[in-house]
């Protein structure tokens, strides 16, 4: 067996393939800068067009559209790779696992298209045989081909499921995408959470929440009780495109949905392809402390690094961009904002194994229990299937029970609970483990999403996309369709550089 997988080889040295890539491609050094030195401090000044804070997919996907356009543009990372809250990890072989965002579905046709182009192909997401639902003492063994789809047939939940379910998709489909704060009762739905909105409208309250508890915890790394009703409204009507209304459904499920399919070498490897696009534009380990502008321009001061530009686009979750200092002050709005929204606690855990043996007793790989630390599991084996390995997600209050711990406390955790969930000891002897805590990665502060509690939507969800000045804002938070996730990533990246391209 392997050493038990630390965070600190995580970020340093498990994805040295990754690193390895995008330092051949990314030059450190921007040419035709000039240097001034001020007693040890030495500081490099260069101009151009664009300057976009963060080579996450939005940013990147901005930075690509306006080159692509004839424009300058200087890409601006914090970290020692691209990608944001993507992020690949080697499992020996030649293949990778994802440590961070990975899934593409049916309308995501924004990232979809962005992976085609830079030569990546997709497959489908293993999903042949029987999930796993526990609850207490029951365990219920159900196909996601039922009416139900990825959620458990449960008598005792069953009604609530389908009567919750088809309200909130009729509700999220009066909701306006882009702007869900205008929507008839938009007061109404924002003053309350969806755990209260829930227990206002179920049978059984108790059960339906508890099931709510880990689909939600995986979905954006909180609870219930954290979220705006508006906010929910407005993610699954999110969850769609031009021609096809968003559904509570698609949100969850496996086939047919947000989780159908995985791209080929791992999710990060859209970003580092498009960073080799943009060579030395991409601008790595420069970490943004303030952004000052003016009625000429805009001035980006990075450690090290002075960026001068007509136009700067932030692409960071709202939380993370508020951390910058800004002169002149944001608006009151914008500020709020930043202050206001959340990002949420998430860990992702992965065991790997010589083979995924689970399939044999055609088993998925997915489960869905109540009580941690995984709430929600998934075959994450490559393509060939020649390793196995199975994910799990560690969010909202899982993640705070479990964080804390050590881990090697929280590996025993995990892969007794695999053994227990599936009745099967050779979970516990993997030939690896890894986990990645997103809460604990100094340049995200949680993950997948900033998300959003009651009255923050109706008294500042104007100024989520709203420009101040020369800065525009970027980020899958920002998305019409698809927020929280890469396809949304990359809406808002091409909506950015639309935006900034017609005042250039």
């Amino acid at each position: 067996m392997t050493p038990a997988f630390s965070r600190r080889a995580f970020l340093t040295g498990g994805v040295a393939a990754a690193a390895s890539a995008a330092a051949a491609t990314v030059a450190p050094a921007i040419a035709g800068a000039a240097s001034t030195t001020s007693g040890t401090t030495s500081t490099t000044t260069v101009s151009t067009e664009v300057v976009v804070v963060g080579a996450g997919l939005s940013g990147l996907t901005a930075a690509r559209n306006l080159v692509a356009k004839g424009h300058k543009v200087i890409v601006l990372e914090a970290r020692d790779r691209v990608g944001g809250r993507t992020l690949n990890h080697s499992i020996g072989d030649g293949h990778v696992a994802e440590a961070g965002g990975e899934f593409v579905g049916p309308t995501q046709d924004r990232i979809l298209a962005l992976a085609k182009a830079v030569g990546l192909d997709t497959f489908d997401t293993f999903d042949t045989g029987n999930d796993i639902y526990r609850h207490g003492g029951k365990t219920i063994k159900y196909s996601d081909t039922g009416l139900l789809g990825t959620a458990p047939p449960d008598p005792a939940v069953l009604l609530d499921i389908i009567n919750l379910s088809q309200t909130i998709d009729k509700l999220a489909a009066t909701v306006p995408i882009e702007a869900p704060w205008t929507v008839k009762n938009a007061a109404t739905y924002d003053a309350e959470t969806l755990e209260t909105w829930v227990r206002a409208n179920s049978l059984n309250a108790p059960a339906i929440l508890a099931l709510l508890s880990p689909f939600v915890e995986a979905l954006v790394g909180t609870e219930a009780r954290d979220l705006s009703f508006l906010y929910v409204l407005g993610y699954v009507a999110a969850a769609g495109d031009g021609t096809a209304k968003g559904t509570f459904e698609r949100l969850f499920n496996v086939r047919g949905g947000a989780q159908q399919s995985r791209i080929v070498g791992g999710s990060q490897q859209v970003s580092l392809r498009v960073a080799a696009a943009l060579g030395d534009r991409v601008r790595l380990k420069t970490v943004v402390r303030s952004i000052s502008q003016t009625a000429e321009g805009v001035t980006v001061h990075a450690d090290g690094l002075t960026v001068t530009a007509k136009r700067a686009v932030v692409a960071l979750p709202p939380p993370l961009a508020g951390k910058l200092d800004y002169t002149p002050l944001l608006p009151t709005a914008r500020d709020q904002l930043t202050q206001r929204t959340a990002m949420g606690a998430l860990m992702k855990v992965e065991a790997v194994y010589p083979t995924p043996f689970w399939r044999a007793e055609k088993l998925t790989g997915q489960f869905l229990t109540v009580g941690g630390p995984i709430g929600y599991s998934f075959d994450n084996s490559p393509p060939d299937a020649s390793k196995g390995v199975l994910a799990g997600f560690v969010g909202g209050d899982q993640n705070l029970k479990y964080g804390p711990m050590t881990l090697s406390e929280r590996r025993a955790a995990v892969l007794a609970q695999l053994a227990d969930i599936f009745e099967d000891k050779r979970f516990l002897k993997p030939t690896d483990y890894f986990e990645m805590d997103w809460t604990r990665e100094r340049y995200s502060h949680g993950g997948p999403t900033a998300t959003f509690g009651p009255g923050v939507l109706t008294e500042f969800g104007p100024a989520l996309r709203a420009p101040v000045g020369r800065i525009h804002w970027a980020g899958t938070e920002t998305a019409d369709y698809w927020q929280g996730y890469m396809d949304g990533a990359v809406r808002s990246g091409e909506r950015v550089s639309a935006e900034v391209a017609a005042l250039l």
